[in-house]
């Protein structure tokens, strides 16, 4: 007699999957085309680096989005918010039929969106518990965190594609018909919702929420633990390795989008593959990884000596390459190990608030450690192999902070 495999999720986060990939898709599309636009109608790279960073700053307003998820029925968010930006994106159409809008009006229309964006996050994030059985949440944060990936690589590909295939209106009515796609798809989510006495304001709500992550030691640490992560280590994909490949190995046009291509894959296979280590992940035991990572750059920091590049080019760069692709899938998958030790670990009221606090620390610390791969590559820029070795010093002593917060016991991981 044939057995009928349950499924491996529910339909209620296949929902939730499918109307993420709809809208992060719309969102990239359309913030890829606005820039190129800007870019176009202006000539500045200023103003466009402007826009792009005024564009980021909502997004350290996501503990507000996650009070909101503490609140208030997490499905019916997704659907509000999704309809939001859908009529935010026809707004700018419509501008578009009557006239070509200023610099100040895409300025506002991004920012709005960016602000929608860190609302949406903490309500998602704070879902997936309640979607999923526990032995399952690793890979469900992975498939989460890959679709997030994912729209980075695909949106300058496609929406390059797009921008130079269809006319710029019609690109901005397809983003927003994506938006209202994906909301509807979210009204047939469901998502169990109790609701609970709450503070009498949001503000009151999210002085309890920071009170709550300041009393639980271990969130305390896993907090310090992905801001360093992305002070140390996400810099090196944004600003190191496009730095190394154009200047120390000035890799030509088609070499350098291979490697930038491939390196932003293996984000993808590492939240995918989290599920495998799953078993393996300890938090008492973060530290080796840590220590791995440190180790891999070693090899790096090799190959862009003067040496090696002119004794085998090909070498260096496989090389480079390949610890590269090693210490994207490490981060990835300690990642989303850490937010899912924290997931498990939060009482569901507090879930949204505590989710989107370590998503706003982590962010805070980005700009921060690119500024300073900035300055210390260039001011090391004949040499970068001591900048690499830095940054592995860096890492080791991260890894021996970490050895040492989680060094007495595990029973420390039950709040």
């Amino acid at each position: 007699m044939l057995s009928i495999r349950e499924p491996a999720f529910s339909k209620d986060f296949a929902l939730v999957v499918l109307g993420q990939i709809i809208s992060i898709l719309g969102a990239a599309l359309l913030r890829f085309a606005l820039s190129l636009y800007v870019l176009d109608i202006t000539g500045r790279a200023d103003i466009f680096a402007g826009l792009l960073a005024l564009s980021s700053v909502p997004l350290l307003l996501s503990p507000i989005g996650g009070a909101l998820a503490d609140r208030f029925n997490r499905r019916n968010l997704m659907v509000v918010f999704d309809l939001i930006s859908g009529i935010i994106i026809c707004c700018l159409f419509l501008s578009l039929l009557m006239q070509q809008p200023s610099i100040v009006a895409i300025g506002i229309v991004m920012t709005l969106l960016a602000l929608i964006s860190a609302m949406y996050s903490p309500a998602v994030i704070a879902s997936i518990p309640l979607l999923v059985a526990d032995n399952k949440l690793e890979q469900a944060n992975g498939i989460v965190q890959a679709i997030q990936a994912l729209s980075q690589v695909a949106a300058p590909v496609l929406g390059g594609v797009l921008y130079a295939m269809l006319p710029f209106k019609t690109l901005v009515i397809v983003s927003a018909i994506l938006f209202f796609c994906s909301a509807l798809l979210e009204m047939f989510i469901s998502i169990p919702f109790v609701k609970q006495a709450q503070p009498p304001s949001i503000l009151k709500d999210l002085q309890l929420g920071f009170l709550y992550v300041g009393q639980h030691t271990f969130i305390v640490k896993c907090i310090v633990l992905a801001a360093s992560l992305n002070l140390l280590l996400t810099p090196f994909f944004i600003v190191a390795v496009p730095i190394i490949l154009r200047i120390a190995m000035q890799a030509s046009d088609m070499l350098y989008g291979i490697a930038m291509g491939v390196i932003d894959f293996a984000t993808i296979i590492g939240a995918l593959s989290i599920g495998l280590f799953a078993k393996h992940l300890r938090m008492n035991r973060l530290y080796r990884w840590l220590f791995v990572i440190a180790l891999l750059t070693m090899p790096i920091a090799l190959t862009v000596t003067p040496s090696v590049l002119q004794h085998s080019f090909i070498l260096s760069i496989l090389i480079f390459i390949g610890c590269s692709i090693a210490i994207a899938m490490l981060i990835t998958i300690l990642s989303i190990f850490v937010i899912t030790a924290v997931q498990k670990q939060t009482p569901n009221a507090h879930l949204g608030k505590v989710m989107a606090i370590i998503t706003a620390s982590a962010q805070c610390t980005a700009p921060l450690g690119q500024i300073l791969y900035g300055i210390i590559f260039e001011v090391t820029q004949q040499t970068m192999y001591w900048s690499i070795l830095l940054m592995s010093c860096a890492v080791l002593l991260l890894a021996l902070l970490a050895k040492k917060m989680w060094s007495h016991t595990e029973s420390e991981e039950t709040l």
